[in-house]
């Protein structure tokens, strides 16, 4: 009731939650503000510098939101405080601490988060800005004994680009509590907002010295704009620019229109298709198909890096010197199409370092491209399961699974916008220079609202990965990425595909196979036999996130937040007790493109970038209804 009430309060304050979850229009092109400063957590102070630190003592909860009655700024909260009952996201500290320092009002309060703090910058000119951000640990203290032993870690972001991995209050403050720190970092505002995210990975300690004492905390936000770039250049006698303009004004004027004319003629043809596919709020950069046609040697086979039901993927390097990879959806592909525009959808509005990254499309007359960032090693199951010289040790394949892990729990819990990505599998990962995950292919994403316990829906994905209750009846919550999360995470550890006709009956099914070493307490033996080291207490920890993971029930499946803490050894793995839901071997089918019904097709080899394994997506098209309606839900 607390958490509804707090939602309520937020969420009709003025341009509150829609100026917020529009793609940031608060203060868009009518730019008044230079700088704002927060006193996070408390109320209104003054610095010794006179500058006026706002207010931030609104009561937050699990998922709310708070805009100023100016829109000069903004401060969002995500995550519930899971191990006590402290419902409050403020830290207050005795001043007494605070003494030798010039600005103590400054951090006599803190806010505080369990998961995701973010702090937005409104009505901004664009420009260069300096952000300063204040900290003092006011919780965890310096006693001798057991409660020193505490560690607040989070992660820092400016702009949506992580410029402090890991950072702790404490040992930037040489180990002191109550010692003030401030850390500068530059930043370009180009659409007139700036956003500021503190977001807890799961690090550090969560019950020192009490329980709940964990994620981000942050005491003061000031941020200032650069004056330092005066405009430059000659200026120029208004007589001469008149005696310039109006002869060859005139002439301008008359040239113009009768392009305008024709291009205008142009676009009326192309217009209601490019809307049809293209009525999203987040729309990305638009390259040129000659730019796309000269970056890949006029789409060369020679750099072709894989196909699917989609179409073709070539390798291609832009004038600016970026290695880019060009998804090509074919002419003849329907539901390429309708894919074509979830991905922009969903892609444009997330931002995360395991989420594979959209640099742009391309939309001209028939022709619909997508541009990716290029990722050297490919996917996920060509490294496993194919011919290929790349080796995955133990570390690599856990802190994979780690990865994709957060990745999942950020398009679950942490973005602007609740995703569903509904084919979650090893071919859909792709991997980076240095081996880093990034979940990939959102053609088949949806958006999940928090108010449905679930989305009745058409089945899409891939057999072997679909969670049962999707497969069987078409409910659809994030629970269903859960259970292709286990799936894949038993093919890491495996090296093997979740089926595979060639091996002995018993160990055909790699999910039942699992489960028979998990009875007879006998995990290692799933271990690829590729692999000559490997950490046992690891493997058994995995190993049971990923049975807890593809449990029948879809709410006895952990949300992805708690898997990652599970495997972080943060928290204990639950006791496993009942076997893997959906075993495909419950179905006792030969021939995998059998599985449909009468209004669902099955496409082979539909895969998202470079993989070239094998696998069944069942889809479905019952209509062609536009696809920001289905990507939404029915």
């Amino acid at each position: 009731m607390e958490t509804m009430l707090t939602w309520q309060k937020c969420s009709v304050l003025p341009s509150g939650l829609s100026c917020l979850q529009r793609n940031f229009p608060c203060g868009r092109n009518l730019p008044v503000y230079n700088n704002f400063s927060v006193k996070c957590g408390g109320p209104e102070a003054i610095s010794s510098n006179q500058i006026i630190y706002e207010r931030d003592n609104e009561t937050l909860g699990p998922a709310t939101y708070y805009v100023t009655s100016t829109n000069r700024w903004a401060v969002s909260n995500v995550g519930r405080f899971g191990d006590n009952n402290n419902s409050k996201y403020t830290s207050n500290s005795s001043s007494q601490f605070f003494a030798k320092t010039s600005d103590a009002e400054l951090f006599q309060t803190a806010r505080i988060s369990p998961a995701s703090l973010r702090y937005y910058g409104l009505g901004l000119v664009n420009g260069n800005y300096t952000v300063s951000l204040h900290f003092a640990e006011i919780t965890i203290l310096n006693p001798k004994g057991w409660e020193s032993l505490g560690r607040r870690v989070f992660d820092i972001y400016i702009q949506g680009n992580r410029v402090w991995k890991d950072f702790n209050i404490k040992k930037e403050a040489s180990g002191a509590s109550f010692q003030a720190v401030q850390k500068d970092f530059p930043a370009q505002v180009s659409e007139n907002y700036l956003e500021i995210h503190l977001f807890w990975a799961g690090k550090g300690t969560c019950c020192i010295p009490t329980a709940g004492t964990y994620g981000p905390s942050i005491s003061a936000i000031s941020v200032t704009r650069d004056f330092n770039n005066p405009p430059t250049g000659k200026k120029i006698k208004i007589g001469l620019i008149l005696g310039i303009f109006v002869p060859v004004g005139v002439v301008s004027c008359l040239s113009v229109l009768v392009l305008f004319y024709f291009v205008q003629r142009r676009k009326r043809l192309h217009r209601n298709k490019d809307e049809e596919l293209l009525g999203i709020d987040a729309r990305p950069y638009t390259f040129s198909y000659a730019e796309l046609k000269a970056a890949t040697t006029d789409f060369n086979p020679a750099n072709k890096l894989g196909e699917g039901g989609f179409g073709p993927v070539f390798k291609g390097t832009l004038n600016d010197g970026r290695v880019i990879a060009v998804k090509q959806l074919s002419v003849a592909s329907h539901q390429g199409k309708r894919q074509f525009v979830a991905e922009i959808a969903t892609i444009s509005a997330v931002q995360q370092r395991n989420l594979v990254k959209l640099y742009g499309c391309c939309i001209e007359g028939e022709k619909r491209l997508l541009v990716y960032e290029y990722l050297e090693n490919k996917s996920l199951d060509q490294a496993l399961f194919g011919k290929t010289s790349l080796y995955l040790d133990w570390p690599t394949r856990f802190d994979i699974c780690l990865g994709v892990a957060r990745g999942l729990a950020y398009l679950h819990e942490e973005s602007r916008l609740r995703i569903v990505h509904r084919d979650v599998k090893a071919s859909n990962i792709l991997l980076d220079s240095d081996l880093n995950p990034k979940i990939s292919d959102f053609g088949l994403a949806k958006l999940y609202d928090d108010k449905k316990t679930h989305i009745s829906t058409r089945v899409a994905g891939t057999i072997g990965y679909l969670a049962p209750e999707y497969a069987m009846r078409g409910h659809l919550t994030e629970k269903a990425d859960v259970f292709g999360f286990g799936v894949v995470a038993l093919e890491v550890v495996s090296g093997r595909p979740n089926s595979d006709t060639s091996l002995e009956e018993e160990k055909i099914y790699l999910l039942e196979w699992a489960w028979h070493l998990h009875q007879n307490n006998n995990e290692v033996e799933l271990v690829d036999a590729n692999l000559s080291e490997f950490n046992e207490e690891e493997v058994k920890r995995l190993i049971g996130v990923a049975l807890l993971c593809t449990q029948s029930s879809p709410q006895t499946r952990p949300s992805m937040s708690r898997a990652v803490a599970m495997l972080l050894a943060d928290i204990e793995v639950s006791a496993v007790t009942s076997q893997p839901g959906y075993l495909i071997s419950d179905w006792k089918f030969n021939d995998t493109t059998s599985f449909m019904s009468a209004d669902t097709q099955t496409t082979k080899t539909d895969h998202s970038h470079y993989s070239s394994s094998s696998s069944t997506r069942v889809t479905a098209d019952r209509d062609s209804k536009p696809m920001l309606q289905e990507i939404i839900g029915e």
